[in-house]
C-alpha cells in the first residue's frame, strides 16, 4: 500500500492473503477497513494489467504458483509466530495489549498490525520477545528471502566472480 502498486506475483500473492486477514479485521476498525479498500483497489489494478489480456502464458502461471506457495509458507510462518508468542503471552498472564505496552507500542491497532503480519516487528521488537518470553528467535525472525532479493544476490556474486559464495543455503519465498 505504501508503494502504491503491486509490481509483481509474489507481492500479488502477499497482498491476497492480507486481504483475507484485513477482512476478518475491517469488522474491529475504520482504519482496517480503509486499509483493506486500498490493497483491494491495488489487486484489482495489478490483475487488470497483468491478467486482463486473451493469452495467459505457461511461463505466467507458474511464475504465479510459484509465488502463491511462497506466500503461503510466509503466510503460515507469521501464523506459527503469532500462536506461539501467545501462547507464551497466556502461560505468563499477559495479553497482547501488555506486550505492545512493554514494545511501547501505545496502539492496539499497531499491535494488531503486528501479530498478523501486516507490519513487520522491528529487530529491537523481536529482542524483547525473545528475552521477555523465551522463545527462540529463530522462531520469531523470517529466514527466508524473496525470489527479487535472491536473485540480485546471484547477480552480486556472479559480477564479483565468488564461486566460492553459494546461494544454495538461502531460503526462498
Amino acid at each position: 500500500i505504501e508503494t502504491g502498486a503491486i509490481t509483481e506475483e509474489h507481492d500479488l500473492e502477499k497482498a491476497l492473503i492480507a486481504d483475507r486477514k484485513l477482512r476478518l479485521l475491517s469488522k474491529e476498525s475504520t482504519h482496517f477497513k480503509n486499509l483493506r479498500r486500498k490493497l483491494r483497489d491495488l489487486i484489482v489494478a495489478y490483475e487488470s494489467k497483468e491478467w486482463g489480456g486473451d493469452h495467459i502464458s505457461d511461463h505466467k502461471i507458474a511464475e504465479s504458483d510459484r509465488a502463491e506457495v511462497a506466500a503461503e509458507k510466509e503466510r503460515m510462518y507469521i501464523e506459527n509466530r503469532k500462536v506461539m508468542i501467545r501462547k507464551r503471552l497466556k502461560e505468563l498472564d499477559l495479553t497482547q495489549e501488555n506486550l505492545g505496552f512493554i514494545l511501547g507500542h501505545k496502539s492496539k491497532t499497531h499491535m494488531s498490525e503486528l501479530m498478523n503480519g501486516l507490519k513487520p516487528f522491528t529487530l529491537k521488537d523481536l529482542v524483547v520477545i525473545n528475552t521477555l518470553l523465551a522463545i527462540d528467535m529463530k522462531e520469531l525472525v523470517p529466514v527466508f528471502l524473496s525470489k527479487a532479493e535472491t536473485l540480485k544476490i546471484k547477480s552480486a556474486i556472479t559480477t564479483l566472480n565468488k564461486p566460492s559464495l553459494t546461494t544454495r543455503e538461502l531460503m526462498f519465498t
